[in-house]
C-alpha cells in the first residue's frame, strides 16, 4: 500500500475516528462492524475468558459480545476519563491488573484489526488529538502524556499531540473560501474545549492560525451523571445511613460517585469492592437499597444503564419531555423528566462550560462580537441547552456544524501534511 504522509487519530471518550491524509486530502478510515463498516467505532473494550487466555473484542464488537454474554463479560467504557487521573492506577478485570496504556494499546490493535490494513504503518506522522484541559479533579498532564506515548508507540511512527478543536478548526477550514475568525467548541464525553482560530482565503502562506485555547473536564458524560445523580442513585442508597457501633453515619458519597461515573462502574465488580458494600449492606438503614446497587454490579448491567440514559438524553433533544425506564438487577425505575429538568440538573455544568468560553475569549482578546462563525463539533453539541448557549451569545446566523463525530480526526490529518507541525502540537 502506497504510503500516507499522515493519519490523525481522535481517540476520544465515547468514540474514536481515524483519517488518512494524502496527495488528494483526507479521507476517514472506515472500520469493520457487526452491521455494516462505519469510520465511528466506540471507545469501548469487552473482556471474557476462554479457555485460554482473556479473550477481548472492541468498538461495536465489544457491544455485540457483551450482550450475548453480559454475566460473563466486563465492558468497560469511558477510559479516556482517567488517563490523567493519578488515582487510577490499574483496572481488574477478572483477577487480572490492566495499566491505562495497556488498556488503551489492546484498544487499538483491536481497532486495526478492523481497518483492514489501513492503520498497519501508512503513516510517516501520526497526529493524535488531546484534550485542551483533561477530565478529573486534579488532572495531571504529565502522566496522561506519558501513558499516551505508551500506548501509541505501536504506530512505529513520529507522534505529535494536537488540541482536538484545533483538529476540527483544520476541517472546518477545508470547507469554507472567505477568511474568518472562528470559535471552535468541541464537546465529547469527558471534556468541552475551545480554540479562538482565524483562518485565512485558501491559497493563504499560513490557512489557520490559533489565538487562544481553553476547556473543561466536564462535558456529555457528566450529564448523563446528572440523569444517574436525580433518577438512578436515590434508589440505591445515596442520602441514606448506616450504623457503626451506636452512631448513625451518611453513606460515603464515593460509592455513588464511582456507579455514575462510565469509567469505573464496571471496575467495581471485583472481588474486595463487592465484599465492602455487602459489609455496608450489612449495617445500612435501608439494606434492599445496598442490594439493589450490588445486583446492578454483579449482574453487568452498566452497559444496560448507560443505553437507558442516553435514550432519555437523545429523545430530550427532540422533545420537551421524555420517559425514562431502567430495569434489571431488581432495580426498576419508570420516570418522566421534562427538558426544563434536565436543563436544571445541568445547569451548574453549563456554567462552567461558559466560563471556559470566557477565557478563550479574553486570552485572546477577541469579543464575542470580532467571532464570524462558532463551529460546534462533538457528539454534545447536539445537546439543545448547548446550543442555544452559543446562540444567544453569538447569534444563531453565527453557528456552523457538520462532521460532529469525524470532524476533529480529519482535520487532524490535515494538520499532519504541514510543514511545520510543532507550531501546532501541544
Amino acid at each position: 500500500m502506497t504510503a500516507h504522509s499522515a493519519l490523525g487519530f481522535d481517540f476520544g471518550t465515547t468514540n474514536s475516528v481515524a483519517a488518512l491524509a494524502g496527495e488528494g486530502g483526507a479521507a476517514l478510515v472506515e472500520l469493520a462492524g457487526p452491521e455494516r463498516p462505519d469510520p465511528v467505532f466506540r471507545s469501548a473494550l469487552c473482556f471474557w475468558q476462554d479457555e485460554r487466555d482473556l479473550a477481548a473484542a472492541a468498538g461495536p464488537w465489544a457491544i455485540a459480545e457483551y450482550l450475548e454474554f453480559p454475566e460473563g463479560s466486563r465492558f468497560l467504557q469511558s477510559f479516556k476519563s482517567v488517563a490523567a487521573s493519578a488515582s487510577f492506577e490499574h483496572a481488574i478485570v477478572f483477577e487480572r491488573r490492566f495499566r491505562f496504556e495497556e488498556i488503551g494499546r489492546r484498544f487499538l490493535t483491536l481497532m486495526a484489526e478492523g481497518a483492514g490494513g489501513a492503520l498497519d504503518g501508512n503513516a510517516r506522522r501520526v497526529v493524535v488529538g488531546r484534550p485542551v484541559e483533561y477530565a478529573g479533579s486534579r488532572p495531571d498532564e504529565a502522566l496522561a502524556r506519558q501513558r499516551y506515548d505508551a500506548m501509541f508507540a505501536g504506530f512505529g511512527a513520529e507522534i505529535h499531540y494536537v488540541y482536538e478543536p484545533l483538529g476540527a478548526a483544520f476541517s472546518y477550514a477545508s470547507r469554507i473560501e472567505e477568511p474568518a475568525t472562528v470559535l471552535v467548541a468541541d464537546f465529547g464525553g469527558g471534556t468541552s474545549d475551545f480554540s479562538l482560530v482565524r483562518i485565512e482565503a485558501p491559497g493563504a502562506a499560513q490557512r489557520c492560525t490559533p489565538l487562544a485555547h481553553a476547556g473543561v473536564g466536564i462535558a456529555g458524560d457528566r450529564f448523563d451523571q446528572r440523569i444517574v445523580e436525580h433518577l438512578v442513585l436515590p434508589m440505591l442508597g445515596k442520602g441514606g445511613s448506616y450504623r457503626s457501633f451506636d452512631k448513625i453515619l451518611d453513606i460515603p458519597g464515593g460509592w455513588f460517585t464511582d456507579f455514575s461515573d462510565w469509567s469505573r462502574l464496571a471496575l467495581m465488580r471485583n472481588r474486595k469492592t463487592l465484599a465492602e458494600l455487602d459489609k455496608l449492606k450489612r449495617a445500612a438503614l435501608d439494606p434492599e437499597a445496598i442490594e439493589r446497587m450490588i445486583a446492578v454490579i454483579e449482574g453487568e448491567l452498566g452497559y444496560q444503564l448507560y443505553h437507558a440514559v442516553g435514550a432519555l438524553k437523545r429523545a430530550l433533544s427532540a422533545e420537551e419531555s421524555a420517559h425514562f425506564h431502567f430495569a434489571g438487577g431488581a432495580l426498576a425505575i419508570e420516570a418522566d423528566v421534562t427538558r426544563a429538568e434536565f436543563e436544571q440538573w445541568i445547569a451548574p455544568d453549563m456554567a462552567r462550560i461558559e466560563a471556559a468560553v470566557d477565557r478563550a475569549l479574553d486570552q485572546a482578546g477577541t469579543p464575542a462580537a470580532a467571532i464570524d462563525r462558532v463551529f460546534l463539533t462533538g457528539g454534545t453539541s447536539l445537546t439543545p441547552r448547548v446550543r442555544r448557549l452559543f446562540a444567544e451569545r453569538f447569534g444563531t446566523e453565527r453557528i456552523a456544524t457538520g462532521g460532529e463525530l469525524t470532524s476533529i480526526a480529519h482535520g487532524l490529518a490535515l494538520i499532519g501534511q504541514q510543514d511545520d507541525i510543532a507550531a501546532w502540537s501541544a
